[in-house]
């Protein structure tokens, strides 16, 4: 049997930043993928926390250029790639000048929720799925982490279903408790559109909140992880209403193996 392929999707990682429990999950279970002989990939967003210098990351043209649309806007993709000093296991950031360059990832320095986060995501799960196409490697599993990857599921079962680079790929999504309150403005549903999708696939983004980035996400992904066992009121509402075939699982004593024998499973 060859590799199992995992590209690994999420917000942030350790070391190079590290806001939440993600940034651990996502430092740790690709190694630990890896060890078991599995071949790994990994992007995140270049948020300006990240110092480049520090971190050697370096710009790699081949896979940079692509116009992102998010609604009637394009935005150039900036694809920069650095290595975890203590694994063999290479990061691909997601950048963009408009997106990622500041000083703050969610917040600003008075704590107010980016009115753009919602276009973040957006362009950073497009992104993501154009950069896997220019570096021509085909996922068996794509692991999406959090509410920011959560629109990764819908593009791989709608716009890229019949790519040779996605079609046979099956889609992870882990849910976290890192729910916000904001509600985003404008039309959401215009934003994330690709071809092949229509508005009534989106519906569930239409509360343009993190409930609906959670819903949609688990509406279309192959399997539904829980990573917390205590979850807040309203993830626990929406994971209660999961569809049977999902897999909805709290963490345990050993979250590598449930994970290796969740993507063997899928992969088939």
């Amino acid at each position: 049997m060859s590799k199992l392929r995992i590209l690994y999707v999420a917000s942030e990682i350790n070391p190079f930043l590290k806001t939440s429990d993600v940034a651990d999950f996502v430092r740790k279970l690709p190694q630990a993928m890896q060890e078991r002989g599995m071949e790994i990939r990994i992007l995140v967003p270049r948020f300006g926390l990240i110092n480049e210098r520090k971190n050697r990351l370096h710009e790699v043209v081949r896979l940079s250029g692509i116009n992102i649309a998010v609604g009637d806007e394009e935005k150039p993709l900036i694809i920069k790639v650095a290595s975890i000093p203590t694994a063999k296991l290479q990061v691909y950031f997601i950048d963009n000048e408009d997106y990622f360059q500041r000083k703050y990832v969610f917040h600003d320095k008075e704590n107010r929720f980016y009115d753009d986060n919602d276009e973040r995501a957006i362009f950073f799960c497009k992104g993501v799925l154009e950069t896997v196409k220019k570096l021509g490697w085909a996922p068996d599993i794509v692991h999406c982490n959090d509410w920011m990857t959560a629109l990764i599921p819908l593009y791989l079962k709608t716009t890229y279903r019949n790519d040779p680079m996605f079609k046979d790929t099956k889609s992870v999504f882990t849910v976290y408790n890192n729910a916000f309150e904001h509600r985003f403005e404008g039309d959401i549903i215009e934003k994330a559109r690709m071809m092949d999708i229509d508005d009534e696939m989106l519906a569930e983004l239409k509360t343009a909140d993190f409930q609906g980035f959670i819903r949609i996400g688990s509406a279309y992904a192959d399997a539904v992880v829980r990573a917390e066992e205590e979850s807040s009121e309203s993830l626990n509402a929406i994971l209660t209403d999961l569809p049977e075939h999902k897999f909805d699982a709290a963490e345990d004593e050993d979250v590598a193996e449930r994970y290796y024998n969740l993507y063997t499973q899928l992969a088939g």
